[in-house]
């Protein structure tokens, strides 16, 4: 899958929500750390929206435990034809490891989103667009999401989203927290390529998160205003 336009991905795990996502959605995020979620499930995964599969670590605030076998079933996924793309931290990847996740993925053609997770603050702009420009150099989407204490932290990560867009790289972007929570409708105008949103607004992924049809409803009506 290319990230060429803004991509609304429902988070879940539970593969049965496809239905309910499929008329808001362009894609599942499947969250292999949570839940009962299985790789098993995923093979059998009938549903019509396309797959990115994410199986984050507990020190990136997800549920799964850092072995192999966490990244052993990411390479697995990128073999499966409804997976278009696979999440992978840049920590991870800068520590040497999930280099077989990156080679099976180019083998097949799945994309690669190379994610970071601020739980604690918004970095200063010049740390914001290096963790992105590292990001971009070993896949195809650079992710990260930051928390914001106030609206400066908010325009300082639309400000290199808009920026790192202008040259080219495609990025996706979000500010976590009630301070921030805006900045999933309003980064997408700014060049995010993929949003994240539960199907259901108890399941949450992380702090600040819209539910799926809401920030469907705001992503749309922003950009269809933004062209006037």
């Amino acid at each position: 899958m290319v990230f060429e336009e803004f991509t609304l991905a429902a988070a879940t795990a539970d593969l049965t929500d496809e239905p309910d996502a499929r008329a808001v959605a362009d894609l599942l995020e499947y969250r292999l750390d949570l839940g009962d979620a299985t790789i098993d499930s995923l093979a059998a995964y009938t549903g019509e929206l396309p797959v990115l599969v994410t199986n984050r670590p507990t020190w990136e605030g997800g549920e799964a435990t850092d072995t192999p076998a966490r990244l052993d079933a990411l390479e697995t996924a990128a073999t499966f034809e409804h997976v278009v793309a696979v999440d992978i931290e840049l920590a991870t990847l800068e520590r040497g490891d999930g280099t077989a996740v990156l080679e099976q993925a180019a083998e097949t053609g799945v994309s690669v989103v190379v994610s970071t997770h601020d739980f604690e603050r918004t970095p200063p702009k010049d740390e914001l667009r290096e963790l992105l420009i590292r990001a971009s150099e070993y896949g195809d989407v650079a992710k990260l999401a930051v928390t914001a204490q106030d609206r400066g932290d908010v325009l300082d990560l639309l400000s290199v989203t808009h920026e790192l867009t202008a040259t080219g790289k495609a990025v996706a972007t979000m500010a976590m927290g009630e301070a921030g929570r805006h900045s999933r409708a309003v980064a997408p105008l700014y060049g995010s390529k993929i949003g994240y949103a539960p199907v259901n607004p108890a399941d949450a992924t992380a702090p600040g998160q819209y539910d799926l049809r809401t920030l469907r409803s705001l992503v749309d009506q922003l950009a269809s205003n933004s062209a006037l």
